[in-house]
C-alpha cells in the first residue's frame, strides 16, 4: 500500500535574471499561455493535463552552477526541435546514448539552464 499524498506540486518554479526572456522562450518552445504576469512572477499554462504550472521568478543574481533540478521534454523531432530552441536563443550542450534509453540532448534556455529534450519512440 502506498502511503497517501503530503503535497501536490502546483509549480516548478525557475529563479530568472530576465523575466521577459525566461517568458518568452518557455512560453513560444513549449507552447503554453501566460497565465499571471507581474514584474517578478510569472506562471504559464499546465505542462500538461492537471500537472504543474511553469513559473518564473525574478531574482537580482544570475546562474553560477549546474542546475540541481531540470526539465526532461518528449519531442516529436529531437534534431527538429534543437533548432528550434538554438534559433529561439537556447544552446546544444551534449548528447547522450545509452543502451536500453532513448537518445537525449542536454540543452540550455537562453539564461543558461539545463534542460534535456529526447525522441518519442
Amino acid at each position: 500500500m502506498i502511503d497517501p499524498p503530503i503535497g501536490t506540486v502546483t509549480a516548478v518554479m525557475h529563479d530568472t535574471l530576465d523575466l521577459d526572456v525566461a517568458v518568452e522562450f518557455w512560453r513560444a518552445t513549449l507552447g503554453l499561455e501566460v497565465l499571471h504576469r507581474d514584474e517578478t512572477y510569472a506562471y504559464l499554462s499546465p505542462l500538461s493535463e492537471g500537472g504543474p504550472h511553469l513559473a518564473f521568478q525574478k531574482v537580482p543574481e544570475g546562474k553560477s552552477t549546474k542546475n540541481r533540478l531540470h526539465l526532461d521534454i518528449r519531442v516529436p523531432n529531437r534534431s527538429e526541435f534543437e533548432r528550434l530552441v538554438v534559433s529561439r536563443g537556447g544552446s546544444v550542450v551534449e548528447v547522450h546514448e545509452h543502451p536500453g534509453w532513448p537518445v537525449w540532448t542536454v540543452m540550455t534556455d537562453p539564461q543558461g539552464n539545463e534542460f534535456c529534450i529526447y525522441e518519442q519512440a
